[in-house]
């Protein structure tokens, strides 16, 4: 690891501050990624500008019909979270998923975000319940926020402060995921919403994506048959020694039919 300059501001403004002087500083959150790349040097920030202390950005509180939660919110936090357990169950189901006991102690829902990886459990919460990203300059809709392989609408220097989630009418989140690393070799989250349906598909392809077809099927009907007979075209997705293009195709429409059994109960 090289060295750096560690910081620990007491605000977002301060933090802002900081990371606007400094091209090369970076944001540091749970550290679940970051740390692991600095240790093997594949990231050599010159500046680590810690936002764990930063009160305002824990929070998890009910937001009209929905829940905020705060960027620096802990996975173990939002599973155990009264607030989003009555609101949007799907998602503390989700939160509890993510990695192993100590990842979910450490993990927050901003650095997953921030990070975007393509087989991070909740971007596809984000974008499968329609939710808004905050930062310190403006809000971001979930359908404008993710733009491919570990990249997001986030400019320099932008600072993600909170999540606001409405809350659908029924949704499940399915995964089959790697034994390892716990990550989603293929995870679908569905929604219901008073917008319609939304279907979401994370660890599939370089990046999360809305199934369309599944979500017009849905629509029309609310079941698992809807979606027993569309296949996800493998065109475009992830191959790698854990699976196959194909596969993954293939495990779309499994976990879309799963998702809408667990929703339906």
């Amino acid at each position: 690891m090289h060295t750096f300059n560690y910081h620990r501001p007491a605000s977002v403004k301060d933090a802002a501050v900081l990371v606007s002087k400094n091209t090369e500083a970076k944001l540091l959150a749970g550290g679940q990624t970051l740390v692991q790349t600095m240790k093997l040097r594949l990231a050599s920030p010159s500046d680590l500008i810690d936002l764990g202390t930063i009160a305002e950005l824990k929070a998890i509180k009910a937001e009209g019909s929905g829940v905020s939660i705060g960027a620096m919110a802990r996975h173990a936090e939002v599973v155990n979270s009264d607030a989003v357990k009555k609101s949007i169950p799907a998602l503390a189901a989700l939160a509890a998923m993510i990695g192993d006991r100590q990842v979910r102690a450490m993990g927050t829902i901003g650095g997953s975000l921030a990070n975007n990886d393509p087989a991070a459990d909740y971007p596809a919460a984000v974008l499968g319940l329609g939710a808004t990203v905050v930062t310190n300059k403006r809000k971001i809709e979930a359908d404008k926020f993710f733009k491919g392989l570990y990249e997001t609408a986030l400019e320099a220097g932008e600072i993600i402060t909170q999540v606001v989630f409405p809350a659908p009418k029924r949704a499940a989140y399915m995964k089959f995921k790697n034994p390892a690393s716990r990550f989603a070799i293929v995870g679908v989250f569905v929604a219901e919403t008073g917008n319609g349906v939304r279907v979401a598909v994370t660890g599939a392809g370089p990046g999360v994506f809305r199934q369309t077809d599944m979500e017009k099927a849905l629509a029309a009907k609310f079941a698992p048959e809807s979606v027993a007979n569309i296949r996800q075209k493998a065109d475009g997705l992830n191959t790698d020694l854990h699976a196959s293009a194909e596969y993954r195709a293939h495990l779309v429409t499994v976990m879309a039919k799963r998702a809408v059994q667990a929703a339906m109960k």
